[in-house]
């Protein structure tokens, strides 16, 4: 403890008042004033002085830098790696704000030049884009990646549309990826000092980093190696073990305009008359096992088609139709089955505009669970039981229908789901980066400033 800090002995004050008696028997005729204001200046002395005391002493109770730190390692057995992770957890919960991304200027054939087909920025696939172009105009972005907690990497890699069908095409992805990294570790030394740990990419399609739409060329193909210590945004997301998931990785939702979900509930509003039970508008193959012999969607949407699309209650269609978003708007119950992939861009429609998102997919893992109440607001019915669907609805609609749609008609989860232009509090792009915060551990700038505070204390 500091010598300021310690406080005079308790014997001056018995002093104090023995000499001041001792002084009033000698002086008693002469010293009556200055005996006054002797008393008044020594009475204020006092409170002074433990009032002070009091502030010192409250100070360095509430104070850790002031306490003792004699006790011994064997009651405080915690590494430096979990000191470091401790305090990065606790600085990404209380001020995400401090959050620094560098964005990497690549030449624009890896992302802006893909733009001029106006689809490169709407379809389902364009997160890779819309998240791209909010961190560019947002407070977490720097220019100086010096001071950078994570490093993007933009490149666009489903904005490539087949000429046949119309489809994505994704076979240059890992090509195009691979030049990216390998351009950013020649030119700059952050990927080669973490070996990639705080850099992020976004893989928007059907299995994410695995780059390919089919789940079984996937899982043989798996995560480029190149990735594997990097942090991964990506649609793709289960609750148990699968290739394309093994790297660190943030599920995000699906791309849907938040433009078109606001011009549709002008005209539909989310609380508005709701005349569809239940609804879906899509690919329904009539015989499931495709040319490449392969089933879509594991025969799940083939098997609503011929058990319900007789049942008046079910509006099943399978063409499109450009004003599908207002049926949706109209609709009670929304299925969202599989289709080659677990995901839908129609689970995020279906909450956008109200409708019950019924979701058909074993052991998917939704976006932001923690911004996004998903028990709450949706049903979930195993793919064996896509039979008994009437029965199940009809049992909700009895039951806690209201209080689902309560929760799901909050705007704030809306919000969650859809990614904005420009970064607005608690939309899709503020998730990540709620996401990316409670990575700190992974930053190198982070980890190196916690690494040295901690040899500093020793």
């Amino acid at each position: 403890m500091l010598e300021h800090n310690k406080r005079p002995p308790k014997s001056r004050g018995f002093y104090v008042r023995m000499k001041l008696l001792h002084n009033k028997q000698e002086k008693k005729s002469n010293n009556n004033c200055f005996y006054t204001y002797y008393k008044f200046f020594l009475c204020l002395s006092f409170s002074l002085y433990f009032f002070t005391s009091f502030l010192i002493n409250n100070n360095n109770n509430n104070n850790p830098q002031t306490k003792s730190t004699s006790s011994s390692s064997s009651s405080t057995k915690t590494t430096t790696s979990q000191v470091v992770s401790h305090t990065l957890f606790e600085s990404s919960e209380n001020n995400t704000q401090s959050l620094k991304i560098f964005i990497y200027d690549l030449p624009s054939h890896y992302n802006t030049d893909w733009l001029v087909n106006p689809r490169c920025s709407n379809h389902l696939f364009a997160s890779e884009v819309a998240i791209h172009r909010a961190l560019l105009t947002s407070d977490v972005r720097t220019l100086d990646p010096f001071e950078a907690d994570f490093f993007f990497v933009p490149v666009y890699v489903s904005c490539n549309f087949s000429t046949v069908n119309g489809f994505p095409s994704i076979t240059h992805a890992r090509n195009l990826v691979g030049s990216a990294v390998e351009l950013v570790s020649a030119q700059y030394p952050f990927w080669n000092r973490s070996r990639g740990s705080d850099h992020v990419f976004v893989a928007s399609h059907d299995f994410g980093a695995c780059f390919h739409t089919l789940e079984d060329v996937a899982v043989v193909q798996g995560i480029p190696e190149m990735l594997k210590n990097s942090i991964v945004l990506q649609t793709f997301g289960v609750e148990y073990k699968h290739p394309c998931q093994e790297v660190e990785n943030v599920v995000i939702p699906p791309y849907i305009s938040p433009e078109s979900v606001r011009d549709t509930l002008e005209n539909y509003p989310v609380t508005g008359r709701r005349d569809i039970w239940v609804f879906f508008r899509g690919k329904m193959e009539m015989h499931p096992k495709n040319i490449s012999g392969r089933f879509y969607s594991k025969r799940v949407r083939t098997a609503i088609w011929r058990k319900f699309s007789r049942d008046r209650r079910f509006y099943l269609q399978r063409h499109r139709f450009a004003g599908y978003q207002s049926e949706i708007a109209r609709s009670v119950f929304c299925l969202c089955p599989l289709g080659w992939a677990p995901w839908s861009p129609r689970i995020v429609e279906s909450v956008a505009l109200g409708c019950v998102p019924v979701i058909l997919a074993d052991g998917i893992r939704l976006p932001f669970p923690s911004a996004v109440r998903w028990s709450e607001i949706s049903v979930t019915v195993a793919e064996k039981d896509v039979g008994k669907l009437a029965r199940i609805l009809e049992r909700v609609a009895a039951t806690n229908l209201t209080d689902i749609q309560r929760n799901l008609w909050d705007p704030k989860t809306k919000q969650a789901l859809l990614f904005n232009e420009k970064i607005q509090e608690g939309d899709a792009t503020w998730q990540v980066l709620i996401s990316l915060s409670k990575k700190l551990g992974r930053s190198y700038r982070r980890s190196s400033m916690v690494t040295g505070e901690l040899k500093s204390d020793k």
